[in-house]
């Protein structure tokens, strides 16, 4: 790597010649303030909260997208550099809603972060407001433009990442807003209800669907059975709220909490996971031996698959008929479990806590429910369950390691590891090579699928026939493997597709992190990392050798692919308008 010698704040420092200010210095212990910038999705310079005095140009510059040059010398703390910081905080906040103790991102905003940091004690301009209307209809997303800050986050998050592209700057001058085409609200457009918009968001402009009063209802009734179960990512993130270091996995606590909570059966998703696995994996061998269509493209992602409904109804054919885990898990809770607890089903009310909003949706899809019945009746995210958590009183970080009801008590490790990109594609292999090869095989770890690449591929032998399989997270990455299909230019038989950037763990309703944490680690990573760790040490990481899952064949749904199964958990797709 070429380095360049500059000086900040009269440093002599040698950085690397592809570094902007920003990261120069930062790399020798310098914070330079942001709100724009936001690691790996943008880097606009619009907020001019990161300016800087760069010796020898005219105007103060933006550290964030400046680049450095051999000689250069910038001043980061100078009188004049604080002033213009200063004036530019108070200008935002002369336009933005301040009731922030009753703001989602009270204690977690990135602009509440500046305003003490800068010292900014009382609001100077107290000029004229733009007022909005808080846009409620989707029913995973709001979005408040009365605490928008305008740094474009979320519409790079939507059109440059995710490909989207249902956001987007508006109007001119003060009259500038972030809206969607024609300015029809979020559950209009063609809107994939990702929630990556909301994690990339510094303020409380865009917050999830809350839920959670729905769920306290369904606890405090005495006719309800209330059953819960969790996603894979969740116990990765969940900690974070309760000052774990990042990727830390709380099931146990996680577990424990849940039961104080007042829940009558607290169960984990990644019995659904192995439940996928089982219904999938025979799905790819039936189409793989039998001429069906392929390339086979996993069905776990609903923000996927409601992307795919829009922008690519020629791969629906392409889409497992499988149900998303949770969705399984919940038909599964409301026949076999409800039937041998003496349940009526009908007054069972399933919530699933997932790292992601767009299963709020998916929930309500009228294709998710069997008998009459909603597979799932209420999903709230993990920021939603910490929310509860601390509403409950419960000292989470107090409680005991408890493990989760019986019967589901012990999932695979296959099952953990479906909350990271590639993790599908692993604990599918697991199954479908064993089956494929008629025998048992000690190697578990099918690394060329793992890593938080957007796109990676992978080729295998199995009984004789090649297999190509390819693993996408992004919805971008999605977009483009799927041209490279339609163009001739790529050929599989098995892709895992997740929508978000490196999988579930880094969902649109899991903690949200502040940019300048973001900026020295990688989220995606620490956070798989704490699940493949999880998989490695328990005693089953097969989903086809799941002692309950076998169980529930030989005592329910018969054999995977079933008239039972395919009643259950299969489902079928809709193509939607781009427009």
């Amino acid at each position: 790597m070429e380095m360049v010698n500059i000086k900040i704040n009269g440093q002599a420092v040698s950085v690397p010649s592809n570094y902007t200010i920003l990261e120069a210095a930062r790399s020798v212990g310098i914070e330079i303030p942001t709100l724009c910038y936001l690691k790996d999705v943008s880097k606009t310079g619009s907020c001019r909260m990161c300016i800087v005095e760069v010796v020898g140009a005219r105007n103060l510059q933006a550290a964030c997208v400046y680049p450095v040059s051999e000689g250069m010398e910038v001043l980061t703390n100078t009188q004049k550099v604080r002033d213009a910081r200063r004036i530019n905080l108070e200008l935002l906040l002369s336009n933005h809603d301040r009731k922030c103790l009753t703001c989602a991102r009270n204690q977690n905003c990135e602009l509440q972060k500046l305003a003490d940091e800068l010292g900014v004690t009382d609001i100077t301009y107290m000029g004229e407001r733009n007022e909005y209307d808080v846009d409620e209809v989707s029913p995973s997303i709001v979005r408040d433009n009365n605490k928008c800050v305008l740094c474009r986050r979320c519409v790079s998050a939507c059109k440059t990442i995710q490909t989207v592209s249902v956001i987007d700057a508006t109007e001119r001058g003060f009259k500038t807003t972030i809206a969607s085409p024609f300015n029809k609200s979020l559950g209009e457009v063609p809107c994939v209800n990702c929630g990556q918009c909301i994690v990339a968001c510094p303020t409380g402009a865009l917050r999830e669907k809350d839920n959670t009063d729905d769920v306290w209802a369904a606890i405090n009734d005495p006719d309800r059975y209330v059953v819960v179960q969790t996603a894979p990512a969740v116990r990765v993130g969940l900690g974070e709220e309760f000052g774990y270091e990042i990727g830390t996995p709380v099931t146990g606590k996680m577990a424990a909490a849940l039961r104080r909570m007042g829940f009558d059966g607290v169960f984990d998703t990644d019995t659904g996971a192995d439940l996928t696995i089982m219904e999938e994996g025979t799905e790819f061998i039936e189409r793989l031996q039998n001429g069906g269509k392929l390339p086979m493209i996993t069905s776990c992602s609903p923000g996927w698959i409601k992307f795919c409904e829009h922008n690519f109804p020629d791969f629906l054919d392409n889409l497992s008929s499988c149900k998303s885990p949770h969705q399984m898990f919940g038909a599964i809770l409301k026949t076999y479990y409800a039937e041998k607890m003496g349940i009526d089903p009908k007054k069972m009310f399933v919530v699933s806590v997932m790292p992601c909003v767009a299963k709020k949706f998916e929930s309500g899809r009228p294709e998710m429910e069997v008998n009459s019945l909603r597979d799932v009746d209420a999903v709230i995210s993990t920021r939603e369950l910490a929310k509860m958590i601390k509403e409950s009183g419960i000292l989470f970080n107090k409680l005991p390691d408890e493990k989760f009801d019986n019967p589901f008590e012990e999932a695979s490790g296959a099952g953990v590891i479906f909350g990271a990109t590639g993790g599908v594609m692993e604990a599918a292999l697991r199954t479908v090579v064993e089956v494929l090869e008629g025998k048992s095989f000690d190697k578990l770890d099918y690394e060329a699928v793992r890593g938080t690449e957007g796109i990676k591929e992978a080729t295998l032998t199995v009984a004789g026939t090649e297999v190509k399989v390819a693993v996408v997270s992004g919805l971008g990455n999605a977009r483009k493997l799927l041209n490279d299909i339609r163009d001739g230019k790529a050929n599989y038989h098995f892709i895992e597709v997740m929508a978000c950037p490196g999988g579930c763990v880094t969902g649109g309703g899991q903690p949200i992190v502040d940019s300048s944490i973001r900026m020295d680690i990688d989220l995606k990573a620490k956070r798989a990392a704490g699940l493949y760790a999880e998989d490695a040490s328990l005693p089953v990481r097969k989903s086809h050798e799941n002692p309950d899952i076998k169980l529930l064949y030989s005592e329910f749904l018969e054999k995977p692919g079933s008239h039972k199964s395919h009643e259950l958990l299969h489902t079928h797709y809709t193509a939607r308008s781009k427009f």
